[in-house]
């Protein structure tokens, strides 16, 4: 079961707005001892995102979906679930009861076209929404919530720490890494491949950089994974790059 997150919208497909769920989803997993294996775009388009969610649905990850709930025509999110789920949509008697309570707090009317907004594919579970109320959905492991930072983040925290708290720290992680001065990726090749052997389960990553007038041609190499196994690699690591005749910092 891993992590990912699913960000919904024409805005930032077409540069109209930043986006910023990737960026603290990250960061709200991360403190929690987690983090994300993959995250994908999408643009308004119903029929690329009932496919989208017809192949995340059909995997054990855990999803994060941000936008595309309410009930514009540009928002589709609720109807692709239910479409790639093969379930119907209904009026969730919870979120009925959210709404309801919400709009005689504002004193607003409640319509049919403000109901529509607590019809969820059948089977959902609510998310509670600490701004206005109007909650997010679950439907399994895939949890949906606006697109409004100021309502999804809340949102997000409440889900990992309802649903996922057996999980955090249960992967803890250590990473290392070395600037190899004046190192390019091919002498460093076998290196990389020995460690890759001599430690399962440790991912060797190497970054390059062509260097300019303020930093010379280097290459960032290291491991990431189980923190004494990654101690171990880096002292071997330093040794053998050292053993090559090449200089190198740690990062």
């Amino acid at each position: 079961m891993g992590f990912g997150a699913l960000i919904i919208g024409d805005e930032i497909m077409r540069g109209r707005r930043q986006d910023g769920h990737f960026a603290k989803a990250r960061e709200l997993l991360a403190a929690r001892g987690l983090h994300l294996d993959w995250v994908l775009y999408q643009g308004d388009d119903r029929p690329k995102l009932i496919a989208a969610l017809g192949r995340t649905l059909a995997t054990d990850d855990v999803v994060f979906s941000f936008g595309g709930i309410g009930v514009t025509p540009d928002d589709h999110t609720r109807q692709a679930v239910a479409a790639a789920a093969g379930v119907p949509l209904a009026l969730h008697p919870d979120a009925e009861r959210e709404i309801r309570s919400r709009f005689a707090e504002m004193k607003i009317e409640v319509t049919p076209a403000r109901l529509e907004l607590g019809t969820f594919p059948e089977g959902s579970r609510i998310i509670p929404n600490p701004f206005n109320r109007i909650p997010g959905f679950s439907f399994g492991d895939h949890h949906f919530f606006p697109g409004f930072p100021q309502m999804a983040w809340p949102m997000l925290e409440w889900v990992l720490d309802t649903s996922y708290e057996e999980r955090f720290r249960s992967g803890v992680e250590a990473d290392a890494a070395i600037a190899v001065w004046e190192g390019h990726e091919g002498m460093l090749l076998d290196l990389m491949r020995h460690v890759e052997t001599a430690y399962p389960g440790l991912v060797v990553f190497s970054l390059p950089a062509f260097g300019d007038q303020t930093v010379r041609r280097h290459v960032e190499l290291g491991v990431r994974g189980e923190p004494a196994a990654v101690k171990a690699a880096m002292a071997e690591i330093e040794a053998e790059v050292a053993r090559l005749g090449l200089t190198f910092d740690r990062r």
